[in-house]
């Protein structure tokens, strides 16, 4: 249903909520068969942006369904422990042998092997454009018998955190056949992809031969709703089990144990487009730094369900503590009316809450400040090409590998593909090439948290504040995944007690 742009906003939510009520019943298949009343009722925030390629970021909605699945996987601590692979060493400064799992069949019945998973590692490193955790990376893979080797240009110490990735799935030969990566009936894990349904929904079977176990649901039926308000409004009315990313605002009029809040390493930042406009000017982004009163916008828009941050990572990453911050901040001019436009999206409901509250704050700082907000898929392309001043961004700082020299490398690095900031800084590019190459450990840590300071010091991006998970759950849930990283939602073990 198309909605006019001037229909009201009232109107919308009750209109979002309506389409919801239709699309789940008790016992009921997302395909209007009957179920058997135990299929698990979804509700995600972000429709699929890239027709849930796992090349792409919907690779976690794919991991969130538990039907695809990667070679490695990452435990609490965030170190690396078998999926698909049984085992691996670093056979070579560039190299590393996997030892795949037998015994696993693909859900098109074909038999999974290292022939397999270098084709799908194959297919993501001659991507264009490449999925995000292999920028910067050069990466080849070979099967022998039962062996992966998987060689990198460089020496890379956390390739199998890198592949833990959900980027990096493993999926059959069949996928690969059209223009783009089809994860339909072609992945390992818990739960088949069955359907599709363009930018909708989605309908998942258990599979009955998975390797890991028989999962204990028979199903899962998914509907995407980037309106907070009606995820709320269908845990509430009993038309969803599970509902992912429920907004602040909402949060308060659900029951206490309907809700779980987990801080997550996700950090509310405005980048500033140093690229050109008024943020060009290290002193005019000072200014804004300056302006921002971040513990206003923690307890005015999330309710104080969040945490103040102090630099870009938080505190899901107890270590980050350590940070130096800013060693080197330029001083703040005077803005002097310079105009400058925000962007943002509405699948996050906070943001848009977020860039009035900083519209406020800046202007008051002397800025002349305008907004822009849409919905994500049709925003994110001008994002990337620097067309606003700023964006208002919820980033997760430790999605795909695990480390977030990663994240630091995709957003603040020269070549970085999400460099929303246009940041090409010497200095950084520097501290990010240190943290990619040193060792896993202290060292690594020791290096990330330079590199942090670096990019602070560019006041290329200001930190605001750290999110945390809310995630709704119906009273006979059991077993959903809390996860940080939000890698997992719905497993093996999820199901309606």
């Amino acid at each position: 249903m198309r909605i006019p742009e001037s229909f009201p906003a009232v109107a919308v939510t009750a209109a979002s909520a309506l389409l919801l009520t239709g699309c789940f019943s008790a016992g009921t298949a997302s395909d209007g068969t009957a179920g058997d009343g135990g299929r698990l009722r979804v509700v995600m925030m972000q429709p699929p942006r890239s027709g849930l390629s796992p090349l792409s970021d919907d690779a976690f909605k794919l991991s969130r369904w538990s039907t695809a699945e990667t070679l490695v996987d990452l435990d609490a601590d965030g170190d690396p422990r078998p999926v698909l692979a049984e085992r691996w060493e670093r056979t070579g400064e560039r190299t590393w042998s996997f030892t795949v799992r037998k015994g696993v069949k693909f859900h098109d019945g074909t038999e999974f092997t290292a022939k397999a998973a270098a084709r799908s590692l194959t297919a993501a490193a001659e991507a264009a454009p490449k999925p995000r955790i292999l920028d910067g990376v050069e990466l080849t893979a070979k099967a022998d018998g039962d062996t992966l080797t998987v060689t990198t240009g460089e020496g890379d110490p956390l390739l199998p955190h890198r592949l833990s990735s959900p980027q990096l799935s493993v999926l059959a030969a069949r996928a690969y056949e059209g223009r783009s990566v089809n994860p339909v009936g072609t992945g390992t894990g818990a739960f088949v992809l069955e359907k599709v349904n363009g930018t909708s929904s989605a309908t998942l079977d258990r599979n009955e031969d998975y390797w890991g176990g028989r999962a204990k649901a028979p199903g899962i039926d998914v509907r995407f709703v980037p309106d907070g308000t009606a995820r709320a409004a269908a845990l509430r009315s009993g038309e969803a089990d599970i509902v992912e990313s429920v907004p602040v605002s909402q949060a308060s009029l659900l029951d206490e144990e309907q809700i779980t809040e987990v801080p997550m390493p996700r950090t509310n930042t405005l980048y500033l487009n140093t690229g050109r406009g008024a943020f060009a000017d290290p002193a005019l982004r000072a200014a804004a730094r300056e302006a921002i009163d971040a513990e206003a916008l923690v307890e005015g828009v999330y309710e104080g369900r969040a945490d103040v941050a102090e630099g870009l990572l938080g505190p899901a990453l107890p270590w980050a503590e350590r940070r130096r911050g800013r060693t080197d901040a330029a001083e703040a001019g005077d803005p002097d009316g310079r105009r400058i436009t925000i962007g943002t999206f509405t699948d996050r409901a906070e943001l848009p809450e977020v860039a009035a509250a900083l519209q406020q704050q800046l202007e008051k700082a002397g800025f002349t400040v305008e907004l822009e907000i849409r919905e994500y898929a049709t925003i994110e392309s001008d994002a990337l090409a620097g067309k606003f001043d700023a964006f208002v961004l919820s980033r997760a700082t430790v999605l795909d590998s695990g480390d977030p020299a990663a994240y630091l490398y995709s957003d603040f690095a020269s070549e970085g593909t999400f460099n929303l900031s246009q940041l090409s800084d010497p200095v950084v590019d520097e501290a990010l090439h240190e943290a990619n190459t040193a060792a896993p450990g202290e060292d690594r840590r020791t290096a990330v948290l330079e590199a942090e300071t670096a990019v602070l010091n560019s006041d290329a991006a200001i930190p605001m504040l750290h999110e945390r998970v809310i995630q709704g759950d119906a009273p006979d849930v059991v077993g959903s995944a809390k996860d940080p990283r939000e890698r997992l939602l719905v497993t093996a073990d999820t199901h309606l007690g």
